[in-house]
């Protein structure tokens, strides 16, 4: 089975990363994993934590000679910030108090996540809340991605849109077009839209005001047959779901048509079969978004996704001391405006990594040279039906 843990607060010394299940053979890159991590840190609206992290991958363990060996494969990124953070980060001694959280931030882990743990400072809660712990899965969902592409597969995404606007009049129809988000500030692929969520930013700026948006991730060439309908935990649009829901401020996922589909009659919205000799089954329409009965239908797989707004706020919202209960204002800690278009980054990784989980399930191998057999068989078996 592939699975990956990752370890590591947002201010730090490290993020790590273990990933266990990798086949033996796979060409790694440092260079590779480094140009996601830098997509992530990328996009219109970022804060200033972004002016400070460059994040680089180390490959500490699992590797020789550029092909991984079968055994777990450990990374670690450096915090850079964390120079200014050793005191108060400090695994040993008493930690800086001067840096200690006691007025939780509506919408974030703090409160909750304080009263679980029993912590009286919530620094201990945000620290490991925080969204730069997704640094180390999209160095996860690279690795993921390297192995996805040894089959065809493409995973890319765009944004539809930021603080309600207007979406996109172009579908992202074919890979080729990820090229034209990562043009774009905001990753989206359409100018005219593009334009509006910068204005839209630029104004919620001016406010002190944070933004969410909707974007999408599609997987290309994704064989059918990944997932199962026999358990309600082995459901690919299930485990797709979870994967981009565990990313933090997402709220809403939807496969293919999603929350539309529930006001469309059945003629509307299932994508009706066809056959011939060269295509072999085929669909005219992806209604249902690659997933059918849990089960990849060899069609793209289009995953959207909800973000809310970032509840650090430069305009704090009101709250109640941890300690004293007085009526106090929400902490404020280093935030961004939106984190929309890193947040695409994000998903693409989570949907990497669930679709080379499902690959290395349902083909298994121990070296990626026999995966490769046993993906090939079985693709001529699908192109003789």
């Amino acid at each position: 089975m592939l699975r990956f843990l990752t370890a590591g607060e947002s201010h730090g010394e490290s993020l790590l990363a273990i990933i266990e299940g990798l086949p033996a053979g796979l060409e790694i890159s440092a260079r590779v994993i480094d140009e996601e991590l830098g997509r992530r840190q990328k996009g219109y609206g970022r804060g200033k934590r972004m002016e400070i992290e460059s994040d680089r991958v180390e490959l500490m363990a699992g590797v020789r000679g550029g092909r991984t060996l079968g055994s777990p494969v450990a990374l670690r990124i450096r915090n850079r910030d964390w120079e200014n953070w050793k005191e108060a980060m400090a695994p040993e001694g008493r930690g800086g108090e001067d840096r200690a959280v006691t007025s939780p931030r509506p919408g974030h882990a703090d409160l909750a996540g304080g009263i679980k743990y029993g912590h009286k400072d919530l620094r201990n809660v945000l620290e490991r809340a925080s969204a730069r712990e997704t640094a180390a899965r999209v160095a996860v969902g690279s690795v993921a991605k390297i192995l996805l592409g040894k089959f065809g597969i493409t995973v890319a995404g765009h944004v539809l849109s930021i603080g309600g606007t207007q979406r996109p009049n172009v579908e992202f129809a074919q890979p080729q077009q990820a090229s034209l988000a990562e043009r774009s500030p905001v990753r989206c692929i359409d100018k005219k839209a593009e334009g509006q969520m910068v204005d839209r930013i630029e104004k919620a700026r001016g406010e002190g005001e944070t933004l969410g948006g909707v974007f999408e991730v599609r997987a290309f060439n994704v064989p059918v047959g990944l997932g199962s309908y026999a358990h309600w935990d082995r459901r690919l649009d299930a485990d797709l779901a979870s994967a981009v829901m565990s990313i933090p401020a997402i709220k809403g996922v939807q496969i293919g048509l999603g929350f539309q589909g529930a006001d469309l009659p059945g003629s509307q919205v299932h994508d009706e079969i066809f056959h011939d000799r060269t295509k072999g089954f085929f669909r005219k329409t992806n209604r249902a978004g690659g997933v059918e009965g849990g089960v990849s239908n060899g069609e793209t797989i289009t995953v959207q996704a909800a973000m809310k707004p970032i509840p650090t706020l430069m305009s704090p919202l009101a709250s109640v001391h941890f300690l004293s209960k007085r009526r106090v204002e929400a902490a404020v800690e280093r935030s961004d405006v939106t984190a929309v278009p890193a947040a695409v980054v994000i998903a693409e990784s989570m949907v990497a990594f669930v679709l080379a989980r499902l690959m290395r399930e349902k083909f298994g191998g121990d070296s990626i040279a026999e995966m490769q057999r046993n993906v090939e068989g079985y693709l001529d078996y699908v192109r003789r039906l």
